[in-house]
């Protein structure tokens, strides 16, 4: 019982770090490293209260992280990912099983898309001469928080008619 506790403690630790991700985001344009570095740090606990065998359970989630982080760095050399952006998902790939991560690129390339339209029509309406700069981390984070509420939580909770 206590080891339930303890896994879905760092799972709200973890949701609340996303949270904290999307307002620095929006504030400042700008995901901590010190955030990143703690999320990552979290994973091996996740991952031994998750049960995670070392081969291939961890290795996979490695694998995960690594492909994401060449991927999104690949986006940010064209300019077209924030550094923030980039090692947010690639720490969520070291907590997030590769099947749930796929469905999170999903759901953060929709929410993004929705941001962009939603600050672009802002910045036209507003007659900005400047750059638009979204704040991914909002997608991100809000694809995070989704996948944690669907997949993470406990399924008694999702039931239907459940009381």
């Amino acid at each position: 019982m206590l080891g339930e506790y303890f896994h879905y403690g760092l799972l709200v630790a973890l949701a609340i770090a996303l949270i904290v991700a999307a307002f620095t985001d929006i504030r400042r344009r700008q995901i901590d490293n010190w955030l990143n570095a703690g999320i990552a740090l979290g994973a091996p606990l996740f991952w031994w209260s998750s049960g995670l065998s070392l081969w291939p359970d961890v290795a996979l989630q490695f694998g995960l992280a690594l492909g994401a982080f060449a991927v999104f760095a690949g986006l940010f050399a064209l300019r077209m990912m924030g550094g923030g952006d980039v090692k947010l998902l690639t720490v969520l790939a070291l907590w997030i099983v590769p099947s749930q991560f796929f469905k999170l690129l999903i759901i953060m390339a929709l929410v993004g898309g929705l941001l962009t339209i939603v600050m672009g029509a802002w910045h036209v309406m507003r007659r900005q001469r400047d750059r638009l700069a979204i704040p991914y981390g909002v997608a991100i984070s809000a694809a995070g928080l989704w996948v944690l509420g669907t997949y993470y939580l406990p399924a008694a909770t999702h039931a239907v008619g459940a009381g």
